[in-house]
């Protein structure tokens, strides 16, 4: 068992390791934003090898939403899903105008924060085309509460041989409370080895860390439930020469741990 830190103010309330052959959903939903696209459609390549997990990028897979993303394709697990009826303009992530539900999902809560400590520890990809992104974005069972915090986006053509571009932030979507602030920071550390990315959510900031250690501090927040985003994307625009192999692309992923405020 991993030695968890005790962090002074909070309490462990999320611990997952992914220990065992099973993905637990009654923590993970696998599947990307399905209320836009199908179940079926956004199924996630994953493998559990005991502790731990690998998300997958395979040859076989489909685009994800080919009439609003083109040919992006990700494998996501998701802590959350919030949708209206079919062919309504409601749920989560307008990320293109006129989307509409194309397949009604169930309301799901599986965690759904406010305010807390969260953190993931995880390898980059370091392949050209393909971003690990850790992130957590509004439940948003009203418009504006639409807020995404970006704990951690790693994009495999800015990795080297001894730095990694760390890029995260705060993007407002739909809320009028806030506003765009995201920053990238290039950081002396072994590329292939794991890390730790963590966010320190408060009502009037948001602190930001890398291997424990404080990078920054973002003076504003989302004031409502979020949920997680895990995953692995390919970038159809980043790819140098298009989809090739080997097959597959993988994200390891150690831990994601959350403490609520005690």
């Amino acid at each position: 068992m991993t030695t968890i830190p005790e962090r002074p103010g909070y309490v462990l309330d999320f611990c997952e390791e992914f220990i065992g052959p099973d993905l637990d959903r009654s923590r993970w939903l696998p599947h990307y934003l399905p209320h836009w696209s199908s179940r079926a459609r956004t199924a996630t390549r994953y493998t559990l090898p005991g502790r731990g997990l690998q998300l997958h990028i395979t040859e076989d897979m489909v685009p994800w939403n080919p009439a609003f993303d083109g040919e992006l394709r990700v494998s996501n697990l998701q802590t959350g899903c919030f949708a209206g009826p079919l062919g309504s303009s409601v749920g989560q992530l307008h990320f293109k105008p006129g989307l509409r539900v194309t397949e009604e999902q169930p309301t799901t809560r599986l965690y759904t924060p406010r305010y807390g400590y969260f953190e993931v520890r995880l390898k980059a990809v370091p392949v050209p085309g393909y971003m690990a992104a850790f992130w957590m974005i509004g439940f948003q069972e009203r418009p504006e509460e639409s807020g995404e915090i970006c704990v951690v986006e790693l994009f495999g053509q800015d990795v080297t041989a001894q730095t990694l571009t760390v890029k995260s932030g705060i993007h407002p979507f739909g809320d009028p409370a806030l506003r765009e602030e995201f920053d990238e920071e290039v950081l002396e550390v072994d590329p292939a080895a794991f890390h730790t990315y963590a966010v320190d959510w408060t009502p009037t900031h948001v602190d930001f860390f890398v291997d424990d250690t404080f990078r920054r501090r973002v003076r504003q927040s989302p004031a409502y439930p979020m949920q997680f985003m895990l995953d692995l994307y390919e970038l159809p625009d980043q790819l140098p020469a298009g989809r090739q192999g080997p097959w597959p692309k993988t994200l390891e992923v150690e831990w994601v741990r959350g403490y609520r405020r005690a």
